[in-house]
This record gives structure tokens, sequence and C-alpha cells, in this order.
């Protein structure tokens, strides 16, 4: 079945073809690290891992590129208040942002480059464009690109230049105001380090060209998709796009764009004073929670967040994983070479090529729970664990699989408080058993309630009570 995806650029759904079969290239938009990181960056980050397990699983060898910015004019004027260091204050958030990553299990990509690491292929590519008359020189050293000389700028956002403001600031050397910058001279205010030595002075590089010099570095003139929140549309992927093209490469293929995380309504962002960092989100959810959250919701489609959100993803994980531990108690755990080698159902690997459907496909996922809790009931071992296996190979699409990692992890480091948890929990359940025997009802309530109240779900089965925390999985 052929995979489509929806094409930012030509705004319809359509086959995806890998420029070189077997292979493909993702250029991802990564972090400016100016703050810590909010649950709109993990949404982007999670929608495109969702993306490259999709991919490799139907046997694709993908190398995705996800860049680092780490010079900007924010984290230079931030550092500066902080009265930090301005490397210093980057390398702190670019920590931030990977233990988040880590966190919510998103796969490392295959390169991840710093914009301060690779000066010398913007450098490149801006002499390139002055050579071909797509750049010029400015008063101070500054180098801007001279939209009116691509025909085609505008293009990926359909928009006219003659209707198009200026979004940079005014700068009396540019020959139109739309004109963006490829290097910035060095100014008096700037720190020291913050600064290049180049053909045209100091300096450092504008936004826009370091990722068409990395991308170009790392996935060649011509690749597959370049992803990133829609936000970034205009200008920064139109500037990407119109400064690739102009220097004569193909750049990508395929354009896609995840939709805003937005609170009451609202799109996040600092300056609205809206935004949830993952450390606070995590206060109030388990990492678990919290990816399903940001992955149950199609990339396309404007995810609202609340506490509800994480709530309705705590029920729908806790429903799929109580699945999956009831599954290993009665047949074991399927190793993850066996989990690699299932075959997903044909109705999930329909929705997930149609645009990544994630919704459709989660919908597999529980009707294939509902069938393994129904085989789990009639004790018929080979369906469960034929249901264990569909189950977990859809789950480790998502990042999901309750078993993989870092959930098994963050399981087996707790295990010792779970152990001790355990303890306590039977010899309370062991109350109730002989309370019921006793058909002293009121007790036994009463225990149940106890358990309830520390956040101990108590489910009663045909094999007797089994037990687990709230939002987590624990045993009989």
């Amino acid at each position: 079945m052929t995979m489509r995806l929806y094409d930012s650029a030509t705004r319809e759904v359509r086959d995806f073809v890998p420029r070189e079969p077997g292979r493909v290239g993702i250029y991802l938009c990564g972090a400016t690290v100016q703050g810590a990181p909010h649950i709109g960056h993990l949404r982007s980050a999670i929608a495109f891992d969702i993306l490259l397990r999709w991919l490799r699983r139907n046997g694709e060898d993908v190398t995705l590129v996800r860049n680092v910015t780490d010079i900007d004019d924010k984290i230079l004027t931030k550092s500066a208040d902080a009265g930090v260091p301005w490397w210093a204050w980057a390398h702190r958030f670019e920590r931030e942002f990977n233990r988040a990553y880590e966190t919510l299990g998103v796969t490392p990509p295959t390169y991840e480059p710093r914009a301060t690491g690779h000066v010398t292929e913007m450098v490149e590519l801006i002499a390139l464009l002055v050579d071909r008359g797509h750049a010029y020189v400015g008063d101070e050293g500054n180098v801007y690109f001279d939209v009116r000389s691509w025909g085609k700028y505008g293009e990926l956002t359909r928009q006219l230049l003659e209707n198009l403001s200026t979004v940079e600031e005014e700068a009396s050397d540019k020959r139109d105001p739309r004109d963006f910058a490829l290097w910035k001279a060095t100014k008096d205010t700037d720190p020291d380090g913050a600064s290049w030595p180049t053909p045209w002075g100091r300096g450092r590089p504008g936004w826009h060209v370091e990722c068409s010099a990395m991308a170009r570095k790392y996935l060649g003139e011509s690749f597959d998709i370049h992803g990133g929140g829609i936000d970034l549309r205009f200008p920064h992927h139109e500037n990407e796009q119109a400064q690739s093209q102009a220097a004569g490469w193909g750049f990508t293929n395929l354009w896609m764009h995840n939709a805003w995380v937005t609170v009451g309504g609202e799109k996040m962002s600092k300056s609205l004073g809206n935004s949830l960092t993952v450390d606070a989100v995590l206060e109030r959810g388990e990492p678990v929670v919290l990816r399903y959250a940001l992955a149950a919701v199609h990339y396309r489609s404007t995810l609202e967040f609340s506490d509800s959100s994480l709530d309705e993803s705590g029920a729908a994980w806790e429903r799929i994983s109580g699945f999956v531990q009831r599954a290993v108690e009665l047949v074991g755990a399927l190793t993850p070479a066996e989990v690699a080698g299932v075959e997903v159902p044909d109705a999930f690997a329909a929705a997930m090529n149609d645009d990544l459907n994630v919704s459709a496909a989660l919908a597999v996922v529980h009707e294939q729970v509902t069938g393994g809790n129904n085989a789990l009931a009639a004790g018929d071992e080979a369906q469960v664990r034929a249901a264990q296996g569909r189950v977990r190979a859809m789950l480790d699409v998502f990042g999901l699989d309750p078993l993989a990692q870092p959930w098994a992890g963050a399981q087996a480091a707790d295990g010792g408080a779970e152990q001790a948890l355990g303890v306590l929990v039977q010899a309370v359940l062991a109350e109730r058993v002989q309370a019921r025997a006793e058909k002293d009802w009121a007790r036994a309530d009463a225990l149940r309630d106890r358990l309830t109240a520390a956040g101990i779900v108590v489910e009663d089965s045909p094999g007797g009570a089994r037990w687990s925390v709230k939002g987590g999985t624990g045993g009989r």
C-alpha cells in the first residue's frame, strides 16, 4: 500500500515516493534553545517521531536531521539579561530539550547539528548566492537575500511579493524592506565570541541560512521531506526554500507542518504567558500519558490542551497498558525482536498510510485490546499471545509500547518501591477477602475505599482481585 502525505506546498495529499528507493531523508526544524521546552515543541518532535517509526517499520532506511539553533537574537538578549555567557545559556537549554525528548521517548535523530558548528557551510552558501546575483552586501557588512531576484519567492505560502510586508527589523542598507538577512554584521552590543570572520566582515548568521546549509551537508542538495511547526512556514521555510533553490539546489520534495497546541483557544507562546513547560506538565501527569496526549491528535489538527487532556489520555493508557500487563502475566512477554516481526492489522496500516491518521489507527489498537481482553476472559492463551503481539507492534509505532524503553526502564527503576507497595496492598486485599468471606460488606467496602483514596485501583475478576496504581500498572 502506497503511503500518502499532505504536502504543505501543493496543499494536497499525494503519494510519497522516496527519491531513492528504500532510503528517506528528513530535515526537521528543531529548537532555538532560548528557554525551557514546552509541550508545543514536543508535539512537533513526537509527530515526526511517529513518521520516523512508521517508515522504519515499513523497511525504509531513514536519515533524520534535527537542527539546534544555538545562536540567535533572543539567545543573546536573554543571556545578557541573566548575566550568563550566551553559549552557556544555549547549552543549558539544549540539555533541557534533550532531557525532555528522552523523557517522552522521542527517538534520537541521526544527526543533530548546531548552527555554530556550521558557519563555514553558511558562508559558502552566502558566497554562492552573491555570485549568482541573488544576494548583496549592505553598508555594514550585512548580507541580504534579494527577494526580487527570485521570481518564485512566496511560492510555498502562496503569497504575492507585492502583498508582503517586512517581517524583519528595518535597515537602511536594504534594497527592499522585504529582503532578509543572510549575514548580520557585528554590533557594539554583541558579546565576545558571538561573531565569525567572513569576506564581508565579522558577524553572525541570519536565522534562515543555517537550515539550508545544514540540510545540504547531511542530506544533499535534494531530499525527501522537510518538517516543522506550521508557524515556521513564513517567513522561515519560505526563505529557506528561496535561498536553497536560488543556489541551484532542488531542496525538499515535500513539506510537512504540524499544527499548534492551544490553551484556552490561544496559541501557546511565551508572550501570551500561557506556555506550558514540559517539567510543569509532568508535575501533573506521567511522561507516557503526556506522550499519548500529544500523539493521539492528527499532526495537522490543532491540539487544545488542558488538564482533562491528561485525564482522558491517562484512562486510555491505563486500559491499553493494563491489557498488556495481564497478557504478560498469562503467556509471558514477547521479545522486542518478536514484536518487530509482527504484522500490524491491515486497518492500522491503512490509517497510518493515510497521512498518518492516528485517530483511526488508535481505534484499531483499542479494538485489538477489546479482543485481547475477551481472549483473557476465555483463557485462550494462543489468542492472548497473538493480541499482545499486534497491540505492542502498533503501540511501538506510537512510541508507546509499555515494555519498551523508556517506559520499561521507568518501571524497572521503580521496582523496589513497587514491590514494597505490593506487599502493603496485598495485605489490605487479604483483609478485604476475609471481610467478604464473613459477609462484612461494610468493612470490605471501607478497605476498598481506603485503597482508592490512596490512588490504588482495584478490579475484581474471576481469578481474584487485581490492583494498579492510577495511571500505571500493578499486579495480583
